[in-house]
């Protein structure tokens, strides 16, 4: 019985993708491309000052995207033997022929595939041993627990990770590029009047030199736990409300959904109409940054072998552009802009990079100075909004906010409105955070509707 010949995906990226392809083309696809994806990562986490878990993890996976006519299929395997392969090229081709015809699934033309793949600083070779980690997440936690009148912990963590990806076409594009990523983390609980509260705090970062202090993280989480004690409902009516830098971002999200070229094509984007036109306040601008230097999203190319670009899709408040990959802007009737995503298994979609609302001139404070009473959103619990309509209801706590300060912590209420309007009565302050890859400084918009029933 022949054994079988293993790839080794430490060293052989391109020898794998020259089989996957020389096998897609063999088993009779009339286009292909594929991914290869290959990494590890590395965790500790603690509790009580114990180690509760050390664990490791090695993983390498391919995909094989082909096209017969106008019918392509997507498939993948973690195994990577010869003959796994070979199997796998003819499973995607057999599938393909099965398919219904999709007019817009394609890949790009040679002369919009990228040429030059910029050398981009999202690589740390830096490597965390055990004790190193073990040593980071007993840092935190402990600094959290120090705090006084925390009563347990639900732990700390600390990890590192890196990836290697590789993607490749039929038609001549090949590329590749490694990313780090390193994060530490805490969460405790402290209890009032029988009643328990717990909050977290955590740092992440493509560089380990540019994390937070472990100690400042645990403090950070002790303290916000606290602060939290003896939260009550808030009152129900039209109030202002400042989203805090940690959740802010999540408008900027609903921001990218509603400009997704996918959506646009389908008519499902409460955006759809407005290209040109005014959708945000005149302080509101929206960048998408594919090239910045050690972002967390950032990408030498995208998930179709085009060549990224920085975009301001929102400008003063004025839209821009849409996210478009290969489909969607052929079914607009547009030039795809560079913002494909995929994953080893699915086909290309369009996506965000770094997608950064900038920041303004006034502080959180100053926000917070200007309201007589209005609520200061830290938390977020569920979502029901509508990319159709607009329509926007959150669960939401924090802290009431009363003449110009901080009154006490709120919870269980609720804060509602529709985008349309929300957007336009935006003022963004001064404290963005740019080590994540969807980053927004806190957020005052006025005139919700908070609900709470106290």
């Amino acid at each position: 019985m022949a054994l079988k010949r293993y790839v080794n995906p430490m060293t052989d990226f391109a020898r794998l993708m020259d089989m996957l392809l020389d096998r897609a083309r063999a088993a009779g696809a009339d286009a292909a491309d594929g991914i290869v994806v290959g990494g590890h990562g590395h965790s500790v986490s603690v509790r009580m000052g114990e180690v509760e878990a050390i664990e490791r993890s090695e993983d390498h996976d391919i995909g094989l995207r082909v096209f017969v006519g106008h019918r392509n299929a997507s498939i993948s395997t973690s195994r990577l033997d010869e003959d796994t392969i070979t199997n796998l090229a003819e499973r995607a081709v057999a599938m393909a022929k099965l398919a219904p015809e999709d007019p817009y699934a394609m890949l790009a033309d040679a002369e919009l595939l990228a040429r030059d793949i910029p050398a981009l600083d999202i690589f740390d070779p830096s490597t965390p041993s055990a004790d190193d980690l073990k040593a980071a997440a007993m840092t935190a936690e402990d600094a959290a627990r120090s705090v006084k009148g925390i009563t347990n912990s639900e732990g700390s963590s600390a990890s590192h990770g890196s990836v290697k990806i590789m993607m490749a076409t039929s038609n001549g594009f090949s590329g590749q590029y490694e990313r780090s990523s390193f994060g530490i983390s805490a969460m405790v609980l402290s209890e009032k009047n029988g009643v328990m509260e717990r909050d977290y705090d955590y740092t992440a970062a493509v560089y380990q030199a540019d994390l937070d202090d472990p100690a400042k993280v645990g403090r950070s989480a002790g303290e916000r736990t606290m602060q939290r004690l003896g939260a009550t409902r808030p009152p129900t009516g039209a109030f202002p409300v400042i989203y805090d830098a940690r959740v802010s971002r999540s408008i900027s999200g609903h921001i990218a959904s509603a400009i997704n070229g996918a959506a646009i094509a389908r008519g499902t984007s409460f955006l759809k109409d407005k290209m040109g036109e005014a959708i945000a306040a005149s302080g509101v601008t929206l960048v998408d940054d594919p090239l910045r230097p050690r972002g967390m999203g950032s990408s030498s190319f995208d998930g179709e072998g085009l060549a990224r670009q920085r975009r301001v899709m929102v400008d003063q408040g004025v839209l821009k552009g849409w996210f478009l990959d290969l489909a969607s802007a052929k079914q607009l009737g547009l030039e795809p802009t560079g913002n494909a995503g995929r994953g080893v298994g699915s086909p290309p979609s369009p996506g965000t990079s770094n997608w950064i609302m900038e920041a303004g001139t006034l502080s959180r404070d100053d926000l917070i100075e200007e309201i007589e009473e209005g609520f200061l959103v830290t938390e977020m619990i569920g979502s029901s909004v509508s990319l159709v309509t607009g329509d926007y209801s959150r669960g939401a706590s924090g802290f009431w906010i009363k003449n110009g300060k901080i009154s006490h912590p709120v919870t269980e209420a609720t804060i509602a409105g529709n985008l349309n309007d929300m957007l336009k009565r935006i003022t963004p302050a001064d404290d963005l955070d740019l080590t994540k890859s969807t980053a927004a400084p806190s957020l005052r918009i006025d005139g919700m509707m908070v609900a709470g029933g106290s």
